[in-house]
């Protein structure tokens, strides 16, 4: 089998856990498997990169085991907190873990599912996600990347061949199974279960496996699990913002532990910097708009520390609870200066320029995606007003990080609104016509190396 032989390295960590952390399962046996997505990029990160169009379809299509790693799919226990409602009626319904693997940097990948059939938590679901589904988590998590979000990637997308029957789209409708490559799908939910059945031996399993697999630490320590996932889900907020991004639906059991976005259900970038800007048609109560997303991540890392109150005292899970709010203001400037492409200086000066660029995004409603392009190396053009002047003077004798000699920087700014989203969708459902998504996959990753 053509694996590249340097970077394949297979691992089964994950069946270290015992058989109290998930369920076997097996693939839905699908009607037809056509290959709509193969992202070669990620692809070679993990050595699956000369696999043949037929091998790669046998694998995230069929599902037949890679060589060396898990034998069998694997679907996740989880609970969670959903819109703050505490359900343990829920884990890995339409998806499942398949195979586990160290990246080019030795990290602990994990190969997830979406739409690879039901499982025992499944309920009254279908196991199944539509094609639609499939291409906006390819066009989510390609921009997150290419604007520096933590984010798992779209491995594959294959076309299975089912009319699924949907609610809240014109049904029936084109079905798919995806794989994503990710830093683990352990969720702060999988600690709230352990902790809701008060077992206390597998929630130390779990804090070591997460310790010593997805961090790198020889550690066994709850405290020191909480503080690594409070900066990462801190920098993970504050990310977002400056990606102008909104996931939909942060509940406990879609945060990862390691801080990597993933799941992508109904998300939106926000054309202005509009803080009540929603993405979930369901979130009545705007819980997770726009500028609520730091409050929300900030609350779901909250349910892990209770969760470990079960392992340690209090006091030292909240010292590093309350780290989460100044590493958010240290994250979310770092984010913005990088986004800006101008070099950080003193904390003070860099916190007050992140202020006044939100507040002047805010009241001059400038869409976000253009701004940051004008701007970017840190000279704002002339023709933003005198409402930008704070702006401009704060950015005055900084330097740049990066010149805008790419060929990104005499275009225009590549932005993901939902109209463009719907405008792609509808050229595939259509016509069968890829061209779109294909083209702006390409201009996304030009806008990432541009910003690299």
């Amino acid at each position: 089998m053509p694996f590249d032989p340097q970077a394949y390295r297979p691992a089964t960590a994950l069946l270290t856990l015992g058989d109290g952390f998930f369920d076997a399962v097996a693939a839905a046996d699908f009607p037809e498997t056509r290959l709509r997505f193969r992202n070669q990029r990620a692809a070679a990160e993990i050595g699956l990169d000369p696999l043949t169009n037929a091998e790669w379809i046998r694998h995230f299509g069929r599902f037949d085991p890679l060589p060396d790693t898990l034998p069998s799919p694997l679907a996740l226990r989880y609970h969670g907190h959903q819109f703050r409602s505490y359900n343990p009626d829920i884990g890995d319904g339409r998806g499942f873990t398949f195979a586990q693997m160290h990246d080019a940097q030795g990290r602990l990948m994990d190969l997830g599912t979406k739409g690879s059939g039901t499982t025992p938590h499944s309920r009254s679901g279908d196991g199944r996600l539509t094609l639609k589904g499939g291409v906006r988590e390819i066009l989510a998590t390609e921009m997150l990347q290419a604007l520096n979000v933590p984010t798992s990637r779209t491995l594959s997308l294959i076309e299975t061949g089912e009319q699924l029957a949907r609610g809240d789209e014109p049904s029936p409708t084109r079905s798919a199974v995806l794989v994503r490559l990710s830093l683990g799908h352990v969720r702060i939910g999988t600690f709230q279960r352990l902790a809701y059945e008060q077992d206390e031996a597998a929630l130390r399993r779990l804090v070591g496996y997460v310790l010593r697999n997805l961090y790198g630490e020889d550690s066994d320590d709850p405290v020191r699990l909480l503080d690594l996932v409070v900066a990462r889900t801190a920098t993970l907020a504050a990310r977002y913002m400056a990606a102008g991004f909104v996931h939909g639906v942060l509940n406990s059991d879609n945060i990862n532990v390691t801080g990597e976005s993933f799941d992508y259900g109904p998300w939106r970038f926000a054309p202005t910097w509009d803080p009540g800007f929603t993405a979930a048609y369901f979130d009545y109560q705007g819980l997770y708009a726009f500028a609520r997303q730091p409050e929300a991540i900030h609350w779901d890392v909250m349910q892990l520390a209770v969760s470990l109150r079960q392992l340690v005292d209090t006091e030292p899970l909240i010292a590093a609870l309350d780290r989460f709010a100044p590493r958010y203001g240290e994250a979310v400037a770092e984010a913005i200066l990088w986004r800006l492409g101008v070099s950080p200086g003193e904390a003070d000066a860099d916190r007050l320029l992140v202020k006044a660029v939100e507040r002047s995004l805010r009241d001059t409603a400038v869409p976000i995606d253009r701004f940051f392009f004008d701007a970017f190396g840190g000279d704002l053009p002339d023709g933003y007003g005198e409402e930008w002047a704070e702006v401009r003077g704060m950015l005055d004798g900084r330097s740049a990080r990066k010149d805008r000699a790419h060929p990104y920087w005499f275009g225009a700014p590549c932005s993901m609104l939902i109209d463009e989203v719907e405008a792609i969708w509808a050229r595939i459902a259509e016509a069968d016509d890829w061209s779109a998504l294909d083209a702006k996959v390409t201009a996304i990753r030009a806008m990432g190396e541009a910003l690299a």
